[in-house]
């Protein structure tokens, strides 16, 4: 429904509801790694980009400073997912700063590193909110303003390898990446209606600060059990993020792209745990 209480009306069918859409994309957890390597790729295309950081604010002005380094406007907010509500609220005032939106990359996350019988309630809680709840709303947002707007949008959700498949001491990360995936599809299917696509990126390892590697370059041959022996690039996962924001990839809707380097071939947990890399020789 639009603000004056009429039912939004959706775009034409034709491919104009897939180029029209405004060339402005909010990239959550844009101050490093893959949000920041995605804001950068986004501008290189084209995009102005808002970007969201929940401490680092030093990296989400580096981040910023490289988006107007590329010739396009930039907007930053702090944003705490903790409280996903107001969480989506930075978002409506990221649309509100840059004049619409486009596309939206819900990219911010947290991890887990206990078991779950050692796992507190309050310690799922805030994985699961940062993790699913926030980008729930954070793409509630968006898409309210993408189907009023009547020109169609991307919403791309960054989830994981664990979207599909388990890791020991990891379990409510899988379990809001799990969702996150199911999540994804249901948008994809109702919001078909308004020219909008939802997909997901599904990273494995990836050298940023989250794996504890802090942007350091993928270290060659460093991963015995990955098909591709070592950690990704961000800017490897932010190609395929933006390949899904461009018109290129309209006719692609709740799907998952895994950028993993073949781990999910192998099992993620398997992977991680062998030292010989004999096993590809057959």
């Amino acid at each position: 429904m639009t603000a004056d209480g009429e039912r939004a009306a959706a775009p034409e069918a034709g491919a104009a509801q897939f180029t029209d859409y405004d060339r402005i994309a909010i990239v959550t957890g844009g101050d490093s790694g893959i949000g920041r390597a995605t804001a950068v790729e986004l501008a290189r295309r084209g995009f102005d980009v808002g970007v969201t950081y929940h401490s680092d604010e030093e990296g989400a002005r580096r981040a910023e400073e490289e988006v107007r380094a590329a010739g396009r406007r930039a907007a930053v907010r702090r944003q705490d997912l903790g409280d996903p509500q107001r969480g989506a609220e930075v978002v409506e005032e990221l649309i509100a700063d840059l004049g619409g939106v486009g596309v939206l990359v819900n990219n911010a996350g947290v991890g887990a590193e206990a078991s779950l019988l050692e796992t507190s309630y309050a310690e799922w809680r805030e994985v699961l909110s940062v993790d699913l709840d926030g980008p729930f709303l954070c793409a509630k947002a968006a898409a309210t303003r993408m189907r009023d707007a009547g020109r169609g949008g991307r919403i791309i959700n960054v989830t994981s390898v664990h979207e599909e498949y388990p890791r020991v001491g990891a379990g409510p990360y899988c379990a809001a990446k799990g969702g996150l995936k199911m999540l994804s599809r249901v948008l994809a299917v109702e919001l078909s209606l308004y020219g909008i696509t939802v997909n997901t990126v599904a990273p494995g390892e990836i050298a940023t600060p989250m794996t504890g590697q802090h942007e350091r370059p993928p270290a060659p041959d460093s991963r015995a059990g990955y098909p591709l022996a070592r950690p990704g690039d961000a800017r490897e996962v932010a190609a395929a993020v933006a390949f899904l924001a461009e018109p290129a990839a309209s006719y692609v809707t709740g799907a998952s792209l895994f950028v993993d380097g073949g781990l999910s071939m192998m099992g993620p947990q398997a992977g991680g745990a062998l030292a010989d890399p004999e096993w590809r020789a057959g």
